[in-house]
């Protein structure tokens, strides 16, 4: 009894440990940086008599979101890493499943031209840590395959620092596969028997960051993308959103939502969500 009672209290249990947003400003004032992590648990666990169902599993989450920014006179260099990296254990089965893996890189550079605008030129790469693999095993994808890149110049509006639009008509796109993965067929755009796609087209993405009240944020990301060259009615959205509810000095709440939408990968849109309550920790 006592076991199966701890069990129930460790699924009720999601340790967060987020690092406070810390501002670090360096001597002369140039560069300004802040970083969040987080690290989730979670687990559940039922013994035999209970019939309510049930399967017990454990399961963690890594996140890391860190902003390293460069102001001098009309100058301004933006730059956003974000990490996520998620397993999950079912009992009864041997496999650990894979349930978040990202890395990313935003870097957006812009001299000031008029009033909040800017002229900016913008660089974005994504890839992933692991393998995938679907039900039957078979594996999807690993480290770098896919990777995506995105580059181009453009006009950046900067309101402030929670609100900015940067627009680029003229955005170069790749995408790098492991020949493996396109031995048989197309994989992530590429086409089989290839390890890259090459492609050019326009790009807006958006920041909009708001205080909701006391305590209570939520961070809106969103990128789209047409191709010019191959059915440019067909637009890439990548949008995220991130919600941080403080409840006191020690506890806090995450929500993360991501919606994907690319016909070249799969045509539907893909959704991720992640949920975390947890203890602060500050460094």
């Amino acid at each position: 009894m006592k076991k199966t009672v701890f069990s129930l209290v460790l699924f009720l249990l999601v340790i967060s440990i987020n690092a406070q947003e810390e501002t670090v400003t360096d001597t002369i004032k140039l560069w300004t940086k802040k970083g969040n992590i987080s690290l989730l648990f979670n687990q559940s666990a039922y013994n035999k008599q209970w019939l309510g169902g049930g399967t017990s599993n454990i399961a963690g989450n890594f996140g890391l979101n860190y902003d390293f920014n460069y102001k001098k006179g009309d100058v301004v260099w933006d730059n956003k890493f974000i990490a996520a990296y998620g397993l999950t254990k079912i009992k009864g089965d041997e496999k650990i499943a894979k349930t978040d893996d990202r890395l990313e890189l935003n870097s957006l550079w812009g001299k000031k031209a008029k009033g909040e605008w800017y002229y900016s030129i913008f660089f974005n790469f994504k890839t992933q840590m692991d393998a995938g693999y679907d039900k039957n095993d078979v594996r999807l994808s690993h480290f770098f395959s896919p990777a995506y890149f995105q580059f181009g110049p453009g006009m950046w509006w900067k309101k402030s620092n929670n609100l900015s639009v940067n627009f680029s008509p003229a955005t170069a796109k790749l995408i790098l596969v492991h020949g493996h993965f396109t031995e048989f067929g197309p994989s992530f755009g590429v086409l089989q028997g290839d390890t890259s796609r090459f492609e050019f087209g326009a790009s807006i993405s958006g920041y909009y960051k708001i205080n909701l009240m006391t305590n209570v944020s939520i961070e809106n990301r969103l990128n789209l993308y047409s191709n010019y060259l191959e059915n440019p009615q067909n637009v890439d959205v990548d949008y995220q959103m991130n919600v941080l509810l403080k409840i006191n000095k020690y506890l806090s709440a995450n929500i993360a939502v991501q919606a994907i939408y690319d016909d070249n990968s799969i045509q539907a849109v893909q959704v991720r969500e992640v949920f975390g309550l947890g203890v602060n920790y500050g460094f």
